[in-house]
């Protein structure tokens, strides 16, 4: 049986190499009474940008029993905007409150002309985009103080300006700026399938030394009379076949934290708890297998 964090306040220390779930405030209650023994907890860092408040109380209540991953959806950091001060000066604060083991922020855009938009665009992958994200995270993280993690995105058009693959992409990013990749395996998938590209080629193109952190989640298939397109829906378990990337991805990266993301249809507790044991299943048979 794996065992409940202890009780007592935890320092930042760092997250195990077991699977968490995303912390949501549907759950609040759930997880402070019930304690459900999963590795770790992660958190949109936007919605605990308040002064005070609920969110804040519950989460300095919930942080003193488990390790705890900020991972950010509004700082648009392909954005051609000047970086937003006043978010990262939130994110900062935020930072020095919860001492989070790990931080990160997408390969992504949703800003321009200071208008935000409520997706994650993707960027295109240019030499020139390259240049930019790259100054741009170096920006951020001298700004915190701290390497950030950056997280593949789900895409469902290519930019025909492309030149550059995007585990390539991303491999040069986490090369130039230091920052670690947070892999997201099921967006590997999805992107695979809309694009028609292998998963396993981007699997064996990532350096094992720059992934610490991995996401799971389910997506959603819509069809069309011309064909089908996977979306990154967040709202749903675990798809065999992408169950089956993320133990080849283990195989290749060795244990590192996985996290179960689920953001909307939010089922009870105990069904992310279930999915989250199904990683640590995982994680433990690679274990087994390098010891």
């Amino acid at each position: 049986m794996i065992a409940k964090p202890a009780l007592s306040r935890l320092g930042p220390g760092s997250i195990p190499a077991r699977a968490g779930i995303g912390l949501r405030a549907e759950h609040y209650d759930a997880v402070l009474e019930s304690r459900p023994p999963v590795g770790w907890l992660e958190v949109h860092s936007e919605n605990y940008f308040g002064a005070g408040g609920k969110p804040l109380d519950y989460l300095e209540r919930i942080r003193a029993h488990y390790p705890l991953s900020l991972h950010g959806v509004g700082l648009s950091i392909g954005s051609t905007d000047p970086l937003d001060r006043w978010h990262l000066s939130k994110l900062k604060a935020l930072i020095r409150r919860f001492e989070p083991a790990l931080v990160s922020e997408h390969l992504s855009w949703g800003s321009v002309g200071g208008r935000h938009f409520n997706d994650l665009l993707p960027l295109p992958y240019t030499e020139e985009a390259l240049y930019h994200v790259v100054a741009r995270v170096a920006q951020v993280q001298d700004q915190l103080g701290r390497p950030l993690l950056i997280e593949n995105p789900s895409s469902y058009l290519q930019y025909v300006e492309s030149t550059i693959p995007e585990w390539e992409f991303l491999t040069e990013l986490a090369e130039r700026t230091g920052c670690g990749v947070l892999l997201d395996v099921n967006n590997i998938y999805v992107s695979a399938r809309n694009h028609s590209f292998d998963a396993d080629t981007y699997l064996r193109a990532i350096p094992r030394h720059v992934v610490q952190e991995i996401h799971l989640a389910g997506f959603t298939v819509k069809c069309f009379e011309d064909g089908e397109i996977l979306i990154d829906s967040h709202n749903q378990p675990v798809w065999p076949a992408v169950w089956a990337l993320y133990r080849r991805a283990i195989q290749r990266f060795s244990p590192v934290p996985t996290l179960i993301e689920w953001d909307t249809d939010l089922p009870e507790l105990t069904v992310l708890v279930d999915e989250a044991q199904r990683a640590d299943a995982i994680l433990e048979e690679r274990h087994a297998q390098a010891a």
